[in-house]
């Protein structure tokens, strides 16, 4: 494979960004398999989405996605998008934009990338697995499929309106910062990327509201994919939104085994969800 750094402007952010892109090779070298690709047509593309503490060099770094992706006609883009929470920021910035619009139409124009929708997949991880499952269900006529790895997928046990408050409070802000430096960043990207809990319900931020919302207009879903570890903190979150989809009869892959909020984890599961990917030989 391929592995290609992509820096480039973005018009939707005004900055210039980064992504790594992954494109089969013929012939990938000694004990790796080469591509399946004619090197003409279209390649489906798998965007695949870093988590809150991490940019588009971790999936390259943490897993070995590139020998994964080996002999297959299939193209990676992993773009970076910061703490963003893959949103149009209620403080700052047009994340969502960039990684539901910007990004593919900038993909397209630089490799030999399908802009069909059954050959267009997102995927990712924590933040990101919420940020692929936003992006999918918020774009249907985009995408064909989308797989969160314990993504975040429900938000309503952050939402404590006496916590908003006090973030007001300086020196409760101070204290709690001391005490709690990750759990106070989490409540500041909350602000920064959502505005309030009143903001945030009913959103096309909130994916149980946005689910609802596509499930009533009788659209055509994604297919789904979640995988979740069973001691992740985040497994009360996938069991309320694998909830919806059972209530609404929506179909879906589930994955879940022993395991916590961890790249051992993510590594194994990557690898399912290529061979689950539909991409038609």
């Amino acid at each position: 494979m391929a592995w290609i750094n992509t820096h480039f402007y973005s018009t939707v952010l005004g900055l210039n960004c980064s992504m790594d892109v992954i494109l089969p090779e013929d012939d990938a070298g000694l004990g790796v398999d080469g591509s399946v690709w004619d090197g003409e047509s279209k390649l489906p593309v798998l965007y695949l989405l870093h988590g809150l503490s991490d940019d588009h060099t971790i999936w390259m770094r943490r897993t070995s996605i590139e020998r994964y992706a080996a002999g297959r006609r299939l193209a990676i883009v992993m773009p970076a998008v910061h703490r963003s929470w893959y949103t149009d920021q209620s403080i700052g910035y047009k994340y969502f934009t960039f990684i539901s619009e910007e990004v593919p139409k900038i993909a397209r124009k630089f490799f030999k990338i399908s802009d069909k929708r059954d050959e267009n997949f997102i995927a990712g991880l924590s933040m990101g697995g919420y940020g692929a499952m936003k992006v999918a269900l918020n774009c249907t006529d985009k995408f064909g499929a989308v797989a969160s790895l314990s993504g975040a997928l429900d938000h309503t046990a952050l939402l404590d309106p006496k916590e908003f408050k006090n973030l007001k409070n300086r020196e409760y802000m101070e204290k709690f910062e001391k005490e709690e430096p990750l759990v106070i960043n989490i409540f500041k990207d909350f602000t920064i990327n959502f505005g309030s809990p009143d903001d945030f319900v009913g959103s096309d931020n909130d994916l149980i509201a946005v689910l609802d919302r596509q499930i009533k207009k009788g659209v055509s879903l994604p297919e789904m994919y979640i995988a979740i570890g069973t001691e992740d903190f985040l497994y009360p979150s996938n069991i309320t939104f694998r909830k919806k989809l059972d209530e609404a009869g929506v179909r879906y892959c589930y994955h879940e085994e022993p395991g916590g909020h961890e790249w051992a984890f993510w590594d194994k599961c990557i690898q399912y969800v290529l061979d689950w990917l539909p991409i038609k030989k």
